[in-house]
C-alpha cells in the first residue's frame, strides 16, 4: 500500500493522482486504536489480489474498493461499511466514474459485512481476501485475535467473549468458508481449525 500503486490505480482508472485522497487513507489506517484493521492489512489484501488477478472480471474495480473498505472503523459501530462504501462511491462520483462503476464498488465494500451474500464472481474473491486470516497460520491468527481485542479494548471482558465467540462460531457453521475457489482446501482446514481453537479459549475449553 503505497504512493506508486496508488498511482497506478488511478491511472487505470484515468484518474488524476488524487493524493489528497491517498492521504486521507492513509491516515485514516493509521489512526490510533487500531491494531489489525491497519495499513498491513490492505497491504496484506493487495497482495492476495496480486495472486488472483487473471481471476477477476472487474480488477480496477476490487482494487479501489481493497483500499477503502475499513477505512471507516469504528468498533462499536455497525455502519463501517456503509460509510467506507459511501466514501469510495463519492470519491468515484466526484472523479467522473459511471453510475454503474460506483454501484459495483459500493457493492464489493458493503459485502464485506460478511452477512451479506455475494452475487459476483469479484464479490466472492473480494471477501474471501477479507478473509484471507482465518486461514493463516496459527501463530499469525492468534496475533489477529489479539489485535481485534484490543480493538474492542473497551468492552467488557465477559461481553467481549461471548460476542466473539458467537462471531466466529458463525464462520464455522458456513458449509464453506472460502468461496470463490483462489485459496487451497488446506486453507479451509487451517480457517477452521483457528476458528474451533478460538472459540474454545474465549468459551474456557481450552
Amino acid at each position: 500500500m503505497n504512493t506508486d500503486r496508488w498511482t497506478q490505480l488511478m491511472a487505470a482508472w484515468r484518474f488524476s493522482s488524487h493524493q489528497e485522497t491517498y492521504d486521507s487513507l492513509i491516515n485514516a489506517y493509521s489512526e490510533k486504536g487500531r491494531h489489525y484493521h491497519t495499513l498491513e492489512h490492505v497491504s496484506a489484501c493487495l497482495r492476495h489480489l496480486d495472486n488472483c488477478s487473471a481471476k477477476i472480471e472487474h480488477p480496477r474495480e476490487v482494487e479501489l474498493a481493497l483500499w477503502f473498505h475499513d477505512a471507516i472503523y469504528k468498533p462499536l459501530s455497525s455502519k463501517n461499511e456503509l460509510e467506507s462504501a459511501d466514501w469510495a462511491a463519492s470519491f468515484l462520483a466526484e472523479s467522473g466514474a459511471s453510475a454503474e462503476e460506483i454501484d459495483r464498488v459500493h457493492r464489493l465494500i458493503i459485502v464485506t459485512e460478511h452477512d451479506v451474500p455475494t452475487q459476483s464472481r469479484d464479490e466472492s474473491i473480494l471477501v474471501d481476501i477479507d478473509l484471507s486470516i482465518l486461514g493463516a497460520a496459527p501463530e499469525r491468527y492468534e496475533i489477529f485475535e489479539q489485535g481485534v481485542r484490543k480493538e474492542y479494548r473497551l468492552v467488557p471482558a465477559f461481553i467481549y467473549r461471548k460476542k466473539r465467540a458467537a462471531v466466529l462460531r458463525g464462520f464455522i457453521e458456513r458449509p464453506q468458508i472460502y468461496t470463490s475457489g483462489i485459496f487451497p482446501e488446506a486453507s479451509e482446514r487451517q480457517a477452521r481449525e483457528n476458528l474451533s481453537n478460538a472459540v474454545s479459549k474465549l468459551e474456557g475449553r481450552a
